[in-house]
C-alpha cells in the first residue's frame, strides 16, 4: 500500500516521515515544519506499516489536534485508526473506560474553574476544626483568603509531581490534600490534576493494563515535548512500561514558556536519556522572512537556520507617547497595511492575517480600547472558562452540570443562592429538583423558569441528544426583556451554540451532556479560527502565525517582567520574546510607550525592552 498522496518534504522532514520503529527525538525549530512531519509520519505509518494497530497522537492544544485531524481526513477509514488529541482528552477516555480500578465510576465530572475548586476547599477547610484554626490564625479575611490560595497551589503543585511528591510528608499539607479531593468526591468531581494523577496511579499500578494499550497503539506520538511536566512524562512512562519504545517525541527548548505551570524542557533531554532515542534537528525556517528569523537569533544565540525563505520582510521599532499613542501608532499602521499592502505578502492584508501580541493582558487594553474606536473586527482567545455576560445562560450552563451529575452538591447550591432559594436535598432527578426549585424562585421567576423550560426541551427528546432547543427557548426568554438586557443573551446563546456545533464534530460516536461538559471544561468545543485582527497574550498566541505580528509594551520592567531580572526567570521570559517574534511570516513590528500609567495613577517613564537593544533595532 502507498500513501495517499506525495507531498513534497526536505531531506531534514523526510528523515523524520519515514522514521518507522524505534525512539525518536525530533528538535524541531520555528517555522520548519513540525505539524508537517507530525501529520505525515502518522499517515504514513497507517498507509505502508502493515498491520492491524492504532496510533496514539498526542498534543498540547485543541487547536493542534483539529489542524492534524483536517490534514488527515482524505485517509477516509484508516483516519479512525489514530487517536489524535491533548494528553487531557486521552486521560479523560482513559478514565472513562477503565477508571474503576482508581475509583472512578464512568465520565469523570471536571471542575476546572478556580472559583469551583476554591469553594470546594473552603467547604472543607469548615468541615474540619483544625483545618479551620489554622487559617483562623492568620489574621483578617484578606490574609486567610490568600492563605486558602496558597493551599490550592500547593495542591496543584503536588498533583502535578506524582513521583517527587508520592509520598506527602508534611502533616498539614497531607490534611489539606485530603479534605479537598474528599470535597470533590462528594460532588463526584475531579480537576484537570486529576485527570493525569489517576492515568499515572492507573497504569503504574496495573501493568496489564499499559500492556494492552502497548498492543493498541503501535506507535505514540507527542508534540510539544518542551511543554511536558512531571505528571506529563510520568503518565508517559507508566503507559510505555519497560519494553515500549515507539515513541516520538518533537519539540524545541527555545519555545519552553510555561514554567509557571511546572513545565520544563528538561523532559526532552529525559527521554533522550530513559529511551535512549536518537535525535534529529529540523533547522530550516520556512515560515519567517529573513528580518524575523535575524531578530530570534539575536534573540537567542544557539537558534540556528540552515536553510529559510528568500524573502527579506521587515522588522522595525514603533516609539509611542504613552499607551494611548503607542496604540493609536499600532492602529495606524495595520489600517495602512490594509489599505496599501505590502510586496512581502501575497494578496491583500486583511485583519485575520494580523496580530498583535502582550506579554500581558495589561499591555493590550489600550490597544483593544483603539481598536473598537476604530470598529476594525478583533478577537481575544475564548478561553475554556467563558464568562456568560448574561444571568440566564450562566443558570443553564450550572443546570445542565447538575444534570449531567446529580451528586455536583456545589452546583446546585450555587443555582440555589443565585435563585435565592434554599439549599435542595440530594435527589437522583436533577430536572425534577430544578422544576421544585424553580417554583420557589419568587423573585427570579422568568429567568428560573426559562432555564428549566430549556432543560426540559432538551430532556425531552430520548433517542438522541439536542442542544438547539434549549437555545431557542433561551432567546424566547430573551425576546420579553429590554433591548439592553436581550443582546448578552443572543451573544452568550450564539457562544454556546458554536461550543454544541464544535462537539457535535469530535469524533465522539455518542453524545451525552456529561461530555459535552467534559469537552467544554477541556477547552474541545473552542472554534479553532477567528475572524479579525489577532489580539492576544504571547502565551496564547503559541502554535499560530500570522503575516503581521505586533508586539506591544516592549518597555523593559514590562517585557521582560520586572520580576524577572536575572537567572532562569530572565531566561523564560527571552524564550517568550522569541516565541512573539516567530509568530511572524513577514512582517514585524515591536512597539513600546516612553511614558506608562501605572495601575496605582502614577506616570512613568518607559526605557526600551533590552530585547531590542539586543536585537540590534535600537542603539545603546
Amino acid at each position: 500500500m502507498t500513501t495517499q498522496r506525495s507531498i513534497r518534504l526536505s531531506s531534514q522532514q523526510a528523515s523524520v516521515v519515514n522514521h518507522v520503529d524505534g525512539p525518536l527525538l525530533v528538535v524541531a525549530g520555528p517555522g520548519s515544519g513540525k505539524t508537517r512531519v507530525l501529520t505525515e509520519r502518522i499517515r504514513s505509518l497507517l498507509s505502508n506499516v502493515p498491520g492491524h494497530f492504532r496510533v496514539l497522537a498526542l498534543t498540547f492544544t485543541n487547536k493542534a489536534a483539529d489542524e492534524m485531524r483536517e490534514r488527515l481526513a482524505d485517509l477516509g477509514d484508516a483516519r479512525q485508526r489514530a487517536f489524535i488529541g491533548t494528553l487531557h482528552s486521552f486521560c479523560l477516555d482513559m478514565l472513562t473506560e477503565r477508571g474503576k480500578l482508581v475509583g472512578v465510576e464512568g465520565m469523570p465530572n471536571i471542575f476546572e474553574q478556580f472559583k469551583d475548586r476554591k469553594e470546594i476547599l473552603l467547604n472543607a477547610i469548615k468541615e474540619d476544626p483544625t483545618l479551620e484554626e489554622e487559617l483562623d490564625q492568620v489574621g483578617d479575611a484578606k490574609a486567610r483568603g490568600k492563605r486558602v490560595d496558597e493551599w490550592l497551589q500547593g495542591i496543584s503543585w503536588i498533583k502535578a509531581h506524582p513521583i517527587t511528591c508520592a509520598v506527602v510528608e508534611d502533616e498539614l499539607e497531607r490534611r489539606v490534600l485530603d479534605a479537598y479531593d474528599n470535597g470533590l468526591r462528594a460532588s463526584n468531581a475531579y480537576d484537570f490534576d486529576d485527570l493525569l494523577l489517576l492515568v499515572y496511579r492507573l497504569l503504574s499500578g496495573n501493568p496489564k493494563l499499559a500492556e494492552f494499550y502497548q498492543r493498541l497503539y503501535k506507535f505514540v506520538c507527542i508534540d510539544e515535548a518542551q511543554d511536558l511536566n512531571e505528571a506529563q512524562y510520568a503518565v508517559i512512562c507508566a503507559l510505555c512500561g519497560e519494553s515500549f519504545k515507539n515513541v516520538m517525541m518533537v519539540g524545541d527548548p527555545k519555545q519552553s514558556i510555561y514554567g509557571f505551570n511546572t513545565s520544563s524542557p528538561e523532559y526532552m533531554d529525559r527521554f533522550k536519556a530513559d529511551f535512549n532515542a536518537k535525535e534529529v534537528g529540523l533547522t530550516e525556517n520556512f515560515r519567517s522572512s529573513k528580518a524575523v528569523v535575524e531578530v530570534a537569533r539575536a534573540l537567542d544565540s544557539n537558534y540556528l537556520v540552515a536553510a529559510q525563505l528568500p524573502i527579506q520582510g521587515l522588522a522595525e521599532v514603533i516609539e509611542g507617547d504613552d499607551e494611548a499613542d503607542e496604540a493609536k501608532r499600532i492602529v495606524d499602521s495595520i489600517q495602512w497595511l490594509f489599505d496599501n499592502g505590502h510586496t512581502d505578502v501575497e494578496g491583500d492584508i486583511e485583519p485575520s492575517k494580523c496580530a498583535i501580541l502582550g506579554r500581558t493582558r495589561f499591555a493590550l487594553l489600550a490597544v483593544e480600547k483603539e481598536l473598537r474606536e476604530r470598529s476594525i473586527p478583533f478577537y481575544k482567545r475564548l478561553t475554556a472558562n467563558h464568562e456568560n455576560e448574561s444571568e440566564v445562560v450562566d443558570d443553564f450552563q450550572l443546570a445542565l452540570r447538575v444534570v449531567a451529575n446529580p451528586r455536583d452538591h456545589l452546583h446546585f447550591a450555587a443555582l440555589a443562592k443565585k435563585w435565592k432559594v434554599a439549599e435542595p436535598a440530594p435527589s437522583s432527578d436533577a430536572a425534577q429538583t430544578l422544576a421544585a426549585m424553580a417554583s420557589a424562585a419568587v423573585s427570579v421567576a422568568g429567568r428560573a423558569q426559562a432555564v428549566v423550560a430549556a432543560i426540559a426541551s432538551v430532556l425531552r427528546n430520548t433517542s438522541r441528544l439536542d442542544l438547539m432547543p434549549a437555545f431557542a427557548v433561551l432567546r424566547g426568554y430573551a425576546d420579553t426583556l429590554e433591548e439592553g438586557e436581550k443582546l448578552p443573551i443572543y451573544e452568550d446563546a450564539e457562544v454556546f451554540k458554536q461550543e454544541w456545533d464544535q462537539y457535535l464534530r469530535s469524533d465522539s460516536s455518542s453524545q451525552t451532556i456529561a461530555g459535552f461538559m467534559s469537552s467544554k471544561a477541556l477547552g474541545a468545543t473552542q472554534k479553532a479560527s477567528r475572524e479579525g485582527v489577532a489580539l492576544l497574550t504571547v502565551h496564547s498566541s503559541k502554535g499560530l502565525e500570522f503575516d503581521v505580528v505586533f508586539v506591544a509594551g516592549m518597555a523593559q520592567g514590562s517585557f521582560p517582567d520586572y520580576r524577572s531580572t536575572s537567572g532562569k526567570e530572565l531566561l523564560e521570559e527571552r524564550r517568550n520574546a522569541f516565541v512573539a517574534v516567530t509568530r511572524s511570516k513577514r512582517l514585524l513590528f515591536l512597539t513600546y510607550p516612553r511614558m506608562r500609567m501605572m495601575p496605582w495613577g502614577d506616570q512613568r517613564r518607559q526605557s526600551p525592552s533590552q530585547f531590542l537593544r539586543e536585537a540590534g533595532l535600537i542603539a545603546g
